[in-house]
Formats: structure tokens, sequence, C-alpha cells
């Protein structure tokens, strides 16, 4: 019957849809600017997949040797070169059906801050962007470390120094705050879009109270000159404005960012921006109201920058519910009328779809009644925007009866840790108490992203299915401890705590223990880490004067004595204040519920593949994704692993999706979700995949960047293709 409706639904839109784009290519970071992870290329089928073979494979060698380094790049193809970043950040351009290098940009060889260290700037790069001019002679890719956008010839794979300050522009600037007042700490992790001669940028914050504002902006391809700037976080006159009771919020408050890429109707001319939290994930009593944009899908004239609509899918968030991902484009035959929609999943598991033109709800959205907050000075919102359909593609409860039960022993444990956390119920506030997150942190939804078959309006999207525990506790070192160590402690409790614990002992690969530092590092050394940041670890170049010395103090254990070496000023923990000093709570980490092997404490599946029909709303089908071959072999049915990177889906009928722990890149069958090819990678491919043709032959490309979630962290990229015909 699903295949029936699946069949009849590709009829219609086959004869309603007039124009027929080129999808091919993978000429953009999601295959199209409409964000869909879709390809028109029809080679390889469900009949022929189990007989894909590697192709090439491309090795970078520049990997984290301690396994911190990550590759999530979703690489592009234009003109039969591929473009793509290595672990460390290097541009390359690739023979797209050889993998020979062309040429690779080292920022290394220009930039002085990765000279200086090749591990200090911010680790993470998900794609690149191309343009070309309408006489096709002057080309760039536009990709970025950290802060930094680059603009690079295509054919020379030079800086192209005409652009902004001698190649790059510096996101760090023309954030209409004045510097100082907010954490440097700014990155792009997902690549910008172009509209014309504009390339639309977003970034990555802080997620301290004391986070950088979020503005998206627009700059010139050109000159890397700023075109336009829309503010996140509104100043008074300004549309959002009275969603904030402080008056002076758009002074203050951070994020409302763009990190997780954004889609362009180009007919339209409008581009559409899903943003993240306000800054301070978790408390937000310094930030009463509403808090547009924050968790908002807005969208834009691309040309200008104007305010168009908006949606808030979270209401003054305590979740860190960030928009995890750029939305899809699509038309859909909803009641027997063809609407142009926009769709964005979130992480907690719903997708949100609206008329591209209007923001109508194309579904019926509730505003259903929350708890309300039980610490002081916090004010929850009562309600939260739920969508009676799309159907949520991941579980919406968890409570003691979904406990895991591999084995009564590991029953029995987790069971006795589920019990310590009060609350169960989505929405309900952090608390000393404790509260689950569920879906998780990472999700639910992720920066992967979902893909549609515009020919059927089907919607294919992972989820990870794995709750992590949050509990509040009262920012360390606020006791009155006036020594260099106690001092340092109250530092650590603002910037540290809420990765590495208030035990400081970390939480699992993500997150290692700063215990015993002195072993490993002495002060010069350690601070040199935490002043430029390492891998995925973001820089606190912030933090100067005696609060330097005081943190180094406490993380080295070092003798007590009065500071005078320092030749800067004193700051947060002498006399001078930021918006730290006014958040009375801090969270205990990033828990999340694993047992002692290692596996989610939640009955399986713990990732999972999903099929939505965004006609109709409903969920297709849902299957596991990835698995522990060890339990496999004990007879426990795959359970699906966390999973990270997102899956594209061709006209040719199959879906393909890497970003399992069990380092696999599979093909589905679109129509039923069923396993029709698998293959082993060198490392997990945390990444989206890209497939183009060449010459008739179409190759599917993996980033194998591993790294996180404990796995080991690999350095290349596979193609795999049918073999050659003789």
């Amino acid at each position: 019957m699903k295949q029936l409706l699946l069949l009849v639904t590709a009829i219609l839109f086959t004869f309603s849809c007039q124009e027929k784009p080129d999808y091919s290519g993978w000429p953009t970071y999601a295959g199209s600017k409409e964000g869909n992870r879709y390809s028109s290329n029809t080679q390889i089928t469900p009949e022929n997949v189990s007989q894909l073979k590697v192709a090439w494979t491309y090795s970078s060698g520049d990997k984290d040797p301690d396994n911190r380094s990550q590759n999530q790049c979703n690489p592009i193809m234009i003109d039969g070169i591929l473009y793509g970043t290595t672990p460390q950040l290097k541009l390359f351009a690739l023979d797209a059906a050889t993998g020979d290098t062309k040429w690779i940009f080292d920022p290394a060889s220009v930039d002085t801050t990765a000279k200086n260290d090749k591990y200090a700037f911010f680790k993470v790069n998900r794609g690149v962007v191309y343009w070309k001019d309408e006489s096709g002679k002057d080309q760039r890719i536009f990709y970025s470390t950290s802060a930094k956008t680059w603009a690079i010839d295509v054919a020379s794979g030079k800086h192209i120094t005409s652009f902004g300050k001698g190649g790059f522009i510096d996101l760090t600037e023309n954030l209409d705050r004045e510097p100082g007042t907010f954490s440097p700490f700014i990155a792009a992790t997902t690549p910008g879009i172009i509209f014309k001669d504009l390339l639309i940028m977003g970034h990555r914050v802080a997620e301290s109270a004391d986070a950088a504002p979020g503005h998206i902006r627009a700059f010139d391809v050109h000159t890397g000159e700023l075109k336009w700037m829309f503010r996140t976080i509104p100043r008074p006159g300004e549309v959002g404005y009275d969603t904030w009771e402080d008056p002076d919020s758009w002074k203050k408050f951070g994020g409302a960012n763009n990190w997780a890429g954004m889609s362009l109707d180009e007919k339209r001319g409008i581009v559409y921006v899903p943003t993240g939290s306000i800054g301070g994930d978790f408390y937000g009593g310094i930030r009463k109201g509403e808090n547009l944009f924050g968790n908002s899908l807005i969208a834009l004239d691309a040309a200008t920058g104007t305010y168009k609509w908006h949606y808030q899918v979270v209401h003054h968030d305590l979740w860190d519910r960030d928009l995890p991902a750029n939305p899809n484009l699509v038309t859909i035959n909803r009641n027997g009328k063809r609407i142009d929609a926009v769709a964005q999943i979130t992480k907690h598991g719903y997708v949100f779809v609206f008329d591209r033109e209007t923001g109508e709800p194309v579904f019926p959205i509730e505003e259903r009644p929350v708890p309300a907050s039980d610490l002081p000075g916090e004010v929850a919102w009562p309600t939260q925007p739920i969508p009676t359909l799309p159907e949520p593609f991941a579980r919406q409860s968890f409570t003691k009866d979904d406990v895991s039960d591999l084995d009564s022993a590991t029953h029995t444990e987790m069971l006795e840790r589920f019990l310590t956390i009060k609350y169960g119920e989505p929405f309900t506030p952090p608390s000393k108490n404790g509260v689950w997150i569920f879906p998780g942190f990472d999700g639910g939804g992720e920066w992967g992203g979902a893909a549609v078959d515009p020919e059927t309006a089907i919607m294919y999207i992972n989820s990870s299915e794995l709750p992590w525990a949050l509990t509040m506790i009262n920012v360390p070192g606020k006791g009155g401890d006036n020594s260099l160590k106690g001092m340092g402690e109250a530092v650590y409790g603002k910037y540290c705590v809420a990765c590495h614990g208030a035990d400081r002992k970390g939480n699992g690969s993500s997150f290692p223990s700063v215990l015993n530092m002195k072993s490993k590092y002495n002060a010069q050394q350690l601070w040199g880490i935490i002043e430029k940041g390492k891998n995925m670890m973001p820089a606190f170049a912030q933090i100067k004067g005696i609060d330097k010395e005081a943190l180094l103090a406490f993380l080295l254990d070092l003798e007590e004595k009065e500071p005078t070496t320092s030749k800067e000023p004193a700051s947060t923990a002498s006399a001078a204040k930021s918006i730290l000093d006014e958040v009375p709570y801090t969270m205990t980490g990033y828990n999340r519920f694993l047992d002692k092997n290692g596996y989610p404490g939640i009955k399986p599946p713990w990732g999972t593949l999903n099929a939505v029909d965004l006609n109709s709303g409903k969920l297709l089908w849902k299957v596991p994704l990835g698995e522990f071959e060890e339990l496999t072999k004990r007879g426990i049915p795959p359970t699906g692993t966390e999973t990270y990177g997102g899956p594209l889906v061709t006209k040719g009928g199959i879906i393909f999706i890497a970003g399992t722990k069990d380092e696999k890149i599979r093909a589905f069958d679109k129509t039923s979700g069923k396993v029709l090819w698998e293959a082993k990678l060198p490392a997990a491919g945390y990444a989206t995949p890209a497939t183009y043709s060449i010459e008739g032959r179409q190759y599917v490309v993996i980033a194998c960047g591993g790294g996180k979630i404990g796995s080991k962290s690999g350095d290349s990229y596979v193609a795999f293709a049918l073999p050659e015909k003789k």
C-alpha cells in the first residue's frame, strides 16, 4: 500500500512539474541551494547497487594523531573537479573521476595563526561555496577556517589578495557591537550561500551568556565589503524587540546565530535562515521573554536582508534546541493544492512546514502548556509550539519502561540512574533535580540535515535516540575564596565547567578530564591551548590578567603567591565584570545516558533512518541505522547507533548514508527502507555524502573523518562507483 502511495504521488508530481531543474551534479553544499541532498542520477539502482566498488581514495595525511580531529565536509563538484577540506582545514581540488590532486591551499602558508600551531584554530568545516562571474573567467571558492572566510582562485588554488584583508574577511568584525563586549569565539562551520554577487554568511558563537551576536551578513563576492546585515537580536523599533523584557538586550546578549546553513529560493530572491538559541543555553533568568530571533526560521530578502517573515520553533530556549540544519525547499501536494513549502527539521524530532511566501504553517501547530521552572529567577515560557503533522521522526517520551534491558544487570544499573532524575516530560525546565533531554542535545535531527525527493516530496532523515541528563548547580567559585586558586575556581566556573564538569573529570571522549594537568603541561603550554583553542575546543583569549594566572593556578595546582608577572589589566575575577557574573547557575556537563559498556541506556533503536511524506504528514517507515556487531552476534537485532551526517537520495531509487559508529556507508531502498548494500570505511563517515556523474559514470563520495563519540580519526575521502564496462 505504501509503495502504491509513493507511485501515485510520483505520477502526480511528474505531470504537475513544468520545469526540470538539473540535479545531476553536486555544485553546492547539500547538493543544491534548495538544500535537498537530491540527485537526479539514475545509473545506480536498487538492482545494481550491490556491485559498488571503491573507485578511488584520497588521503590528506593530516589527521590528529590523538584522534581528536574530524572531517564533516560535504564536498562539491564543479566541471569535473571535486572541492573539499581536510581535517586541518586545507582546501583541495581533486580530479573527481580519479581522486588525483590538482592543488591544495594550506592556510598555514599565509595565516600566522595556523602557522604557529597547526592545531590552533577551530577545526570544523562542513563545505565550501563556488561562484563565477558571467564570463566564467573569474571563478572562486569561498571557505572558512575559524573566523576567516577565504576567497580562493579556482584555477591556481591561491588566495585572492584583493578580497577582504589580503584574501579573507574576518567574521569577528562588523558585528554592530563594541569589541570586548562579547566572547571573541566566532567560527564559520557550515558554508554560506551565494545570491548573485552576494555571499550570505552565518557563524558559530560561544554557548555561554557572553556569546557574540549571531547577525546574518552578506558580503560582496568581489571585494569582501559588507553589503547588508540582519540583526537577530533586534534594536528598538525593529521586529522582535518587544519579545525581550530587558530594553538593553541588543547591547548585552548574543547567539540567535545561523551555524547550520541556509537555503535559497533564487527565483523569489528569498533566503531561509534557521537560528540557534540565545547565549547562555540553560539559564534564561537574565534574558526574560520569548527572545526573538532565537530558535527561529527567518525568511529574508536575499538582495537586501529585509525581513519577510519568521516562525519561532522554541520560545525562551532553555534546552539548547538550536535549529540544527538548513531547511528543505520543496513543492508539496496538500488537499489537491500545490504549495511551495519550506520544511525545517529540529533536534527534538519534529518537522515544521510553512508556505514559502507567507510563512503560514501548512499543517496546524498547537501552542501546548509546558511545566514552569523551579529555579529562582527563571521564568520559563508557558507554552511551546508542537506541529500536529508531520508525525515526529523521533520518540517523544522517555520513561522507566524505556530503560535498556540488554541484560538484567544493565537494566538494574540503568534504572537506578534513571530514577535519580526527577523529571521526564518534554520541555521541563532545567533544574537542580535534573531533567532528561530526549531526544538528546545532538538530536533527533542534527547538522547532517534531511534529504527530500522533489518528485514525491518525501523527506528522508536520520535520527539519534539517546537521552542526555541535564542537572543545574550553583556556579562554582562564588563562595568568597579570595586566594589565587579560589579566584581560579571562579574563572573555571564561568568558562569551563559546562564542558569539563564541576569535578573536572570531563565527559567521555568529547570533553577530556582536566585533572592532574601539571603532569602534562607547564603554565605556558596550557595557556597556549586555552588562548588559541585546539581542534574542537574554542579559544578563550578573552581571559586575561589576574584571571589568566588564577585559572592556571587552579588547573595546575600551583603554589599560592600573589601574581606579579602579569602586565595585562585585571578582569572578571577581580575588578571588571561581565554578563557571566549575572549567571547564578551552570550545568554539570553534557551527560549521555550510557551504560558501562558505552551502549545507550534506552531500549533500541538508538539510531534510525526515517521516511516522512510531506504531502500527508505521515511517517512512512522507520528502520535502524547502524549496528554494534558484537550485539548482533549475540542474536540482538540491529540496534542503530548515534548518527552524525545526513543522507542523500537519488532519482535512481537509493538513499546513501554513512554517519554511524560502525564505520560503514549504506544504501537503502527509498521505497521500503531495506538495506541494499554496505561497505566498511577507513574511519567513520560523520558527514553527508555527495554524488555526481562524469562521462556517464556515477560516483558517491564520503569524507571519512571519524573523531566523534570515541571513534578513531581519519583523513580520507572514498569514492564508490559501479565497475567500468570493458
